[in-house]
């Protein structure tokens, strides 16, 4: 199946119009029926908007071959689902070459992948910008995660809805975001891991 015929598929699925389906990703209802009829193509961050409003992952919108007899069925989206907790949607970024075990790529779907290139005894990082619909996949991260004794303890950040997480091995951070003294909690927190003030500058 095509990119436009999975659109109109899963928004049917959804049971959103395409004046709803519009107001989520902020364009007209004609872009929506454009998209849907093959006139038109979604630009890049709003395929990465559609693919958090339905929860599948990019490829499968993209990829024709990929169908959506696989994709789970959702009846929450947009501003409601990221801010609901409980549904267990994460979104974030992570360095390949933090984690021990890649098993836990498994509980992630890859929106997208850059190659770092730094001045650390790793010459290049692999840089995965993810989604992820498993409700314990903090849990699993922080198993996962490389700690030294000596210090230079890797951790991962990411939001859902609008707590921000970060994840050390073994450790779980978080904090509401705008909640100034919760933050500077979760900053001292990290100091004592070791971490830099300057790698805390993570986006919210």
């Amino acid at each position: 199946m095509i990119l436009a015929g999975k659109i109109q598929t899963l928004r049917k699925q959804n049971g959103f119009s395409q004046e709803q389906l519009a107001e989520m990703c902020n364009v007209t209802r004609q872009s929506i029926s454009k998209w849907e009829a093959d006139i038109a193509l979604p630009e890049t961050d709003k395929l990465i908007l559609l693919s958090k409003i339905f929860s599948v992952s990019v490829d499968v919108l993209l990829k024709d071959e990929l169908e959506l007899n696989l994709v789970k069925e959702v009846h929450t989206c947009g501003i409601a689902q990221n801010s609901d907790l409980g549904n267990g949607l994460y979104e974030g970024v992570l360095i390949k070459e933090s984690i021990d075990d890649e098993s836990i790529l498994d509980y992630i779907e890859i929106n997208k992948v850059e190659i770092w290139k730094t001045n650390d005894v790793t010459r290049y990082w692999t840089v995965i910008y993810f989604s992820s619909s498993n409700p314990n996949f903090p849990e699993k991260l922080s198993k996962v995660m490389i700690a030294r004794d000596e210090g230079g303890n890797w951790f991962c950040d990411f939001k859902t809805g609008n707590i921000k997480m970060i994840v050390f091995r073994n450790k779980i951070l978080k904090y509401e975001v705008g909640n100034r003294e919760q933050k500077e909690k979760v900053i001292e927190e990290c100091r004592k891991l070791g971490i830099p003030d300057e790698q805390m500058n993570w986006s919210e």
